[in-house]
């Protein structure tokens, strides 16, 4: 039973979602009946094309690969009440990890670069996100502050390394070189094919969305299954009474700031690994900022992110097709994207209020 003047938990992670995407959808609709579409038929080809071929499930899937990543980064960090919103930079120097791992080691088989890959990913981004851990543990820096100031200062680094250090000489394209092609990552397409599952060879959706996966399972076992997580979520709570426990703040917070960078830093894999096979200067295309929009509409619980990562890979691949095949303009689209994002985000206590005061009448009567 709900406390008086609180929803229930059930609607809270379900029923305030949906109905934020529900509203930014039918605000959506208006705008696109505005400018003389059919907003039927641009859901129509939306759904068509992010879910109605392998080819359009392979780019839902790529995108959503990078957003559970970011989004649990957003989610780890939030358990603790630390708003993490650097994972922008945090992934564009795990892409730095990636690319110094697979160009200057050379490895055998993919499978040992795959795993040096991911620890470089994870050290990086967990070394670029120690920095402003520290800051808030130790000097009392506010995390919103300096997390999003490294954002800027990791894409300056990165931009001095590829121009001036990775970059091939003669080339003009501020990037490394090609990673060895014996290392490329294994598409869906070829692990699904020994099972005689048939599926598109041209998305680039790879076997970084089977660790995203495992990543959302490894994070709820850790913050619902052992003794830090539970410290993290005692720390959220209430920072006095998990000092009075014995909960050390600074070392909470290092030790979250740590976990959280090193999932940022991981989408690199996807990213740069398994599609560029390269590290670029935007390898990241703001999938750091829509991991804020994930964690927040999935209740910062890790199946929650699972399922809003999907939706917002649908959002992109259906974007994007939109914008291919209907004269709706591409900046609608991000308009539409943006709705999504402001519902079920900065105005979530817009669906909450009345669905709070709706269920204390409906237990009233």
């Amino acid at each position: 039973m709900s406390k008086p003047g609180k929803l229930p938990h059930w609607a809270d992670v379900t029923l305030v979602p949906l109905t934020s995407v529900l509203i930014a959808f039918i605000l959506s609709a208006i705008l696109i009946w505005a400018i003389g579409e059919s907003p039927w038929a641009a859901v129509k080809l939306m759904v068509e094309g992010a879910f109605g071929s392998s080819y359009g499930w392979g780019y839902t899937l790529f995108y959503a690969t990078n957003f559970m990543f970011t989004g649990l980064a957003v989610a780890v960090a939030f358990q603790a009440r630390l708003f993490n919103i650097g994972g922008e930079g945090q992934a564009l120097l795990g892409g730095l990890g990636v690319a110094l791992v697979c160009l200057y080691i050379p490895w055998p088989h993919w499978s040992l670069a795959l795993i040096a890959a991911c620890l470089g990913a994870g050290l990086f981004g967990a070394a670029w996100a120690f920095i402003p851990g520290y800051l808030q543990a130790k000097r009392g820096s506010h995390i919103v502050i300096t997390t999003i100031m490294f954002n800027f200062i990791a894409a300056s680094v990165l931009g001095y390394v590829l121009v001036n250090i990775l970059r091939p000489q003669g080339s003009q394209d501020p990037s490394s070189p090609r990673f060895p092609s014996d290392i490329a990552l294994p598409k869906l397409h070829e692990i699904l094919s020994p099972l005689g599952i048939p599926f598109s060879t041209v998305p680039p959706v790879n076997i970084s969305l089977l660790i995203a996966v495992a990543m959302c399972f490894g994070v709820w076992f850790m913050l619902w299954r052992t003794r830090l997580g539970y410290q993290i979520r005692a720390f959220g709570e209430s920072e006095p009474a998990a000092e009075y426990a014995g909960i050390s703040p600074a070392r909470i917070t290092i030790y979250v700031m740590l976990i959280s960078g090193a999932l940022a830093g991981l989408m690199a894999v996807n990213s740069v690994m398994g599609e560029q096979q390269r590290l670029v200067l935007n390898a990241v295309e703001g999938a750091g900022f829509i991991g804020i929009a994930v964690a927040l509409m999935g209740r910062n619980h890790p199946f929650g992110v699972f399922l809003a990562s999907i939706l917002f890979g649908f959002l992109y691949q259906g974007g994007a097709e939109l914008a291919l095949w209907t004269g709706i303009p591409r900046e609608l689209i991000v308009v539409i994207q943006a709705l999504v994002i402001l519902f079920t985000g900065a105005l979530d206590n817009l669906v909450r209020m009345p669905l709070t005061r709706l269920f204390a009448v409906m237990g009233a009567r």
